[in-house]
């Protein structure tokens, strides 16, 4: 049975493979193989790949070596990894505890796992865990050569929009001035002040500042940041005009943040608004509300629209890459 696996040229083999595995997608319970003159790289998580990589089925072989938890389950059970936890989504107990019995057991390197004991909720966004092993819902979790310490029970951190923060990342250039309005522990900042960026991040909740602040140091870019713990509406009087780069990832409430974003756009700034809608209309609530908050001052182009994944049946996750010019 096939596996979902990156197929590269030989010689690109090691670079993909390390990038790979920088932002956590390689599947070690499968082997890296070469046939005919290309490797395949079997991967975690195929929709997140960069769209830059040729992904295929590949009947890639089984690693000797592990046992893993489908080995002693009898089924292949659906879990995502952040650093050394793993995290399971089941309702039945009985069920979630086998998986978690499965995986401690199995050769993958864990130290811990949590299973989802609610949906995200407050005005942090985060939600409660079921600790089915270990002790602890702190993790170091790795994406993309940074590292990000984390209380999973504390701050909103999802691992699955690794890609969508690296095409972003991906932009940046050095010198540029950056404000994210809803940081979390840095996710978008720590990878921006690596790449050159001045950053400012706020965030309404205080321990996910202190995440930042930490996690600034750890990468070596505190020199660059600026982590302020408050309403993004009252700090922005602070950066009127400033920002090159602005940062809304705030999905279902966005838009009530636009004036502020707005106060925030230099003469020419590039805004990332993120949001959930209808696949009726995915992109027009968004784009009527930019252009409602920024336009006669600014000129509005809307450089991407882009979905970045299934939010719920009928709903996507979308981006929006808006280039305002005074």
């Amino acid at each position: 049975m096939g596996v979902p696996s990156v197929r590269v040229a030989r010689e690109d083999g090691e670079a993909t493979r390390t990038r790979l595995a920088e932002a956590d997608l390689v599947d070690d319970g499968h082997d890296i193989t070469v046939e005919d003159g290309s490797l395949y790289i079997p991967v975690t998580d195929p929709a997140a790949v960069p769209d830059e990589f040729d992904v295929v089925e590949f009947d890639a072989p089984v690693r000797e070596s592990q046992t893993m938890p489908a080995d002693r389950l009898g089924f292949d059970p659906s879990y995502e990894r952040i650093g050394d936890i793993v995290i399971v989504d089941e309702d039945d107990p009985e069920r979630a505890r086998e998986i978690a019995d499965a995986i401690v057991a199995s050769d993958l390197p864990v130290e811990g796992v949590l299973n989802r004991a609610s949906k995200i909720k407050g005005e942090t966004r985060v939600r409660d865990w079921e600790v089915l092993a270990g002790d602890t819902t702190e993790v170091v979790h790795r994406e993309y050569g940074c590292t990000f310490a984390l209380d999973l029970a504390e701050v909103y951190f999802s691992p699955r929009l690794a890609t969508e923060r690296h095409r972003v990342v991906e932009q940046v250039e050095a010198g540029e001035r950056a404000f994210d309005m809803f940081a979390g522990v840095g996710p978008f900042v720590i990878p921006f002040a690596r790449a050159g960026a001045t950053c400012v991040g706020t965030d309404i909740n205080e321990t996910a500042v202190e995440y930042l602040r930490e996690n600034a140091e750890r990468n070596g870019v505190a020199d660059r940041v600026t982590a302020i713990c408050g309403d993004v509406r009252e700090v922005a009087a602070d950066y009127e005009g400033w920002a090159d780069r602005v940062v809304m990832n705030l999905p279902h409430s966005a838009d009530e943040f636009l004036e502020t974003a707005v106060s925030l756009v230099g003469d020419d700034c590039t805004l990332h608004y993120y949001d959930i809608q209808s696949d009726d209309d995915l992109y027009g609530p968004g784009e009527r509300a930019i252009r409602t908050a920024a336009e006669p001052e600014y000129e509005v182009t809307i450089e991407t629209r882009r979905a970045v994944r299934s939010y719920a049946p009928g709903e996507q996750n979308v981006v929006l890459d808006v280039r305002l010019r005074r």
